[in-house]
């Protein structure tokens, strides 16, 4: 394995001491302003759905719509930073989610609306990897994580934040607001990145795979469009959809074993580390992501809240974001990845099935420490899977783990929103809408995802990413390790 830069002292945060709290403050901005707007849709759904002639379920297509673009043009976000400069391409990132966000303020329309929610999916595709690399090439691996948490607090904070500032905009201003509100973010970003961001050098990235890009895209697209349909579309249609996405995705994986250099570089998720990071952990994320749409809506249309009260509760599990910067770094030392993987995702069903107990008179006391506990627990979730992912990820492919990283997490958000949005159209096909006991059995439904990432887990080895944890496993664990490296 090539020597780390940190050895040699070739890291930016090295030389200029300042920039270990400005640079992840530049890119927190943008990292913000993207998970802010995967999730800030939701609670004005209701408002929304009426001003723009749709059903509220049907409004999720606005949620999906963003994300999807997201996640299918992340393979452009590596090599696009490695040829024209990560500098470069984050700016213009943040410049195309900016502008994408004043088109939706301006959307007259239901389709206008989920047009320019791609647009700004374009602009957030290159923002989120391109920042994490930045932040992974300025920071030594012995700094990881807390180079990793500085990542991903806005990613936590911001899907929550989203909820409650989405009310009290639409409450007292107009949902219009809820994407004006990024325009003074965004020019404050690219003013911070230009002023603050070195250019780092890379080798010239090899040609663009753009036959895999196109057929792995496709075949995401058409498998988003499946769970979309879900109620709405034949069986025939769905089932044509399904067995469609499957062979492209499949082609796109024997081309992928063809090619040098493919679009997506699906090698990595060999390396055990990272791919049980990113799999497994990305079941507990699909889990986690649904109830950041199910939740408000449930509040709203199961229990009558209004936007502003179902936002002031929702907004509740940022209160246990800060706890989980506490809570995993001695984790991590003491238990080990493994460990703490195992336990969270456990938490993690447990904490979606308390949501199937609120009922109409459950106080509010209740549900808002139910909320505060879901957001610890998904915190340290999400914050040990990440970190995990690229613990053992040698510095060369870190470019390609950033983008197939980004990519699969992505996808967790859409096909979350997409899961939780096809049991509601499954349990309540009618036009009077879902009931309470159909969010109860959505939850539900959403609770089995995590009990099927535990067998997984159970794979890691205590000794994986310990040069990141500081965990020290036992010796037969170190025997194991050392005849089985982290990459086999």
């Amino acid at each position: 394995m090539p020597t780390d830069p940190a050895d040699d002292g070739r890291f930016v945060t090295d030389s200029s001491p300042r920039l270990r709290l400005l640079i992840p403050l530049v890119v927190a901005v943008a990292f913000l302003m993207e998970q802010l707007d995967a999730t800030i849709v939701t609670t004005a759904i209701p408002d929304m759905a009426r001003a723009l002639h749709a059903s509220a379920v049907r409004m999720n297509l606005a949620v999906s719509a963003y994300i999807l673009t997201l996640a299918v043009f992340i393979p452009l976000s590596g090599w696009f930073a490695d040829r024209f400069g990560a500098r470069r391409v984050f700016i213009a990132a943040l410049a195309l989610f900016t502008a994408g966000s004043a088109l939706c303020g301006m959307a007259q329309t239901f389709p206008m609306l989920v047009a320019t929610r791609v647009l700004q999916g374009l602009g957030g595709a290159m923002m989120t990897p391109v920042g994490r690399l930045i932040l992974l090439r300025s920071f030594p691996r012995n700094q990881l994580v807390r180079a990793m948490t500085y990542m991903t607090l806005p990613a936590i904070v911001g899907p929550v934040i989203g909820p409650v500032l989405g009310g009290y905009l639409t409450t007292y201003l107009s949902w219009r607001w809820i994407f004006y509100v990024n325009l003074p973010f965004g020019l404050l970003g690219m003013a911070l990145a230009y002023r603050f961001i070195r250019e780092q050098p890379a080798e010239a990235p090899p040609r663009f795979d753009l036959p895999g890009f196109v057929l792995f895209g496709a075949g995401v697209g058409l498998f988003q469009f499946s769970m979309e349909g879900l109620g709405r579309q034949s069986p025939l249609v769905i089932g044509a959809a399904v067995l469609a996405a499957a062979g492209l995705v499949l082609a796109f994986a024997r081309r992928s074993r063809r090619q040098s250099h493919p679009a997506i570089d699906l090698g990595l998720l060999r390396e055990r580390a990272f791919g049980i990071a990113t799999l497994a952990g990305g079941l507990c994320r699909i889990a986690m992501n649904g109830p950041v749409y199910l939740l408000p809506l449930m509040l709203q249309l199961g229990l009558g809240m209004s936007p502003v009260q179902s936002g002031s509760l929702t907004f509740l599990s940022a209160l246990g974001s800060p706890l989980f910067r506490i809570v995993v770094g001695p984790a991590l030392r003491r238990l080990g990845f493994r460990t703490l993987l195992l336990a969270s995702g456990l938490a993690c069903a447990a904490m979606l099935s308390s949501f199937a107990l609120i009922g109409p008179h459950t106080g509010h006391a209740v549900i808002a420490a139910a909320i505060v506990a879901f957001g610890l627990v998904r915190s340290i979730q999400f914050m040990t899977s990440n970190t995990l992912a690229y613990a053992d990820v040698a510095p060369e492919r870190l470019s390609r783990a950033t983008s197939l990283g980004g990519l699969l997490q992505q996808l967790t958000v859409s096909f979350g929103v997409g899961i939780a949005a096809a049991s509601l159209g499954l349990l309540a096909p009618g036009a009077a809408g879902p009931r309470l006991a159909d969010f109860h059995a959505a939850f539900l439904i959403l609770a089995v995802l995590p009990l099927l990432a535990l067998p997984v887990f159970t794979r890691l080895r205590a000794g994986d990413g310990a040069q990141v944890s500081g965990h020290l496993p036992a010796m037969d664990d170190r025997r194991a390790a050392a005849a089985n490296p982290p990459g086999e």
